[in-house]
């Protein structure tokens, strides 16, 4: 059995959800498909396991306070390629 990541919503209005999400070290989101366009900042340095289309995985080497920006359309799982807990703030734009 797989752990879930463990979301905590800060902000969710008619333009913005922002979303802390914490990893325990092996945990996933599950396998979701981003419907708003979205960036990330991760909130320590990491490794993140991506499970894409077809089984296809690759590796996201994430720096503390370095944000990434994605479309919306990205289906994937994120797992936590870490020994220790993981987490960053997911900000989507509606």
């Amino acid at each position: 059995m797989s752990k879930n990541a463990q979301p905590t919503v800060f902000i969710d209005n008619q333009r913005t959800r922002v979303t802390e999400w914490r990893f325990a070290p092996g945990a996933a989101t599950g396998w979701h498909r981003h419907e708003m366009d979205y960036v990330v900042v991760p909130l320590l340095d990491g490794r993140l396991k991506i499970a894409g289309a077809g089984g296809a995985e690759s590796h996201s080497e994430l720096k503390k306070g370095v944000p990434y920006f994605r479309s919306a359309g990205v289906e994937h799982d994120v797992i936590n390629a870490n020994d220790y807990e993981f987490a960053f703030i997911e900000i989507e734009f509606k």
